[in-house]
């Protein structure tokens, strides 16, 4: 076959590749969205500063966490070996550096401390590969390492993302002081809202209204919504994406340390064995 040929057939296939597995960009995100009821926006997102370090003040709320200041103790690092299979290193890893995964370089904060290994995945609502997506990190969220542990993290590139990110925290707690009794169900109604019957829920009277199909009164919503917990996770979501550089979702950050998404191994599947080939690497710290 003729060299130029197989050229142009490798290019489509990879074409094909970046379109089934992408990401939905900032840029995407960006575009503007028609309001569906009449509300004064100005005051539904709480502004995010960009340049204000989050300070948790409680232990449910999230917290960034250095890595210097982060290192397990004799004593704890005892206990992690006990609840984990030993773990040896494989004759040959399968994933490179550079190819199928990016190292973040310092090495940036984690969500939670040292006792388990961090695999965030940031996400939108929006995003229709985040939807494909959504069953598999689930998937594996149930079956994952015991060394491990998953946080989900809204991306907040522009108003309607904050707003987005608001709804997730504010169900997140609900759903922790069990008011709301299947979270999962509600994070997979607002993906259907927005996919499905093509409601952007872009301003506050909107997001409320999935909130009370779900037996959450005005009050409870109310209470929640404008609860500093909520703004604090919304400023920390804030700088993780900026110092993880998240330009495109979904995307996960493994440790603070790598970074990679579907696109760049192949597949979800693949993304999935990527990331437990990190967790064995740093496993083996």
């Amino acid at each position: 076959m003729d060299t130029k040929w197989i050229i142009a057939i490798v290019a489509i296939v990879a074409m094909a590749a970046i379109a089934t597995f992408g990401a939905c960009s900032s840029k995407e995100s960006s575009e503007p969205v028609a309001v569906e009821a009449p509300a004064d926006e100005s005051a539904d997102v709480p502004p995010v500063e960009a340049e204000e370090s989050p300070e948790a003040t409680t232990e449910e709320t999230q917290e960034i966490v250095e890595e210097s200041a982060s290192e397990a103790a004799p004593e704890d690092e005892a206990i992690k070996l006990a609840l984990a299979e030993p773990v040896e290193a494989p004759a040959e890893w399968q994933f490179k550096e550079g190819q199928h995964y990016d190292r973040l370089v310092p090495t940036q904060p984690t969500v939670g401390g040292a006792d388990k290994i961090e695999v965030a995945e940031f996400f939108w609502y929006g995003c229709p590969h985040c939807v494909d997506f959504e069953p598999y990190i689930n998937k594996w969220d149930a079956e994952k390492p015991v060394n491990a542990r998953l946080v989900k993290i809204p991306i907040v590139w522009n108003p309607v993302a904050v707003l987005h990110g608001q709804m997730y925290y504010t169900a997140e707690i609900l759903g922790r002081n069990g008011v709301i009794t299947d979270v999962q169900a509600f994070h997979d109604a607002v993906f259907d809202e927005y996919h499905k019957r093509g409601n952007r829920m872009s301003n506050q009277a909107a997001v409320e209204r999935i909130f009370s199909r779900f037996g959450v009164s005005q009050e409870d919503f109310e209470n929640t919504w404008n609860s500093f917990e909520v703004n604090q996770q919304l400023r920390v979501a804030n700088d993780l994406m900026r110092r993880y550089k998240i330009d495109g979702v979904p995307a996960v950050v493994v440790n603070g340390k790598y970074k990679s998404g579907a696109a760049k191994v192949g597949s979800y599947p693949k993304l999935l064995e990527l990331i437990d080939e990190l967790i064995v690497r740093e496993s083996l710290r």
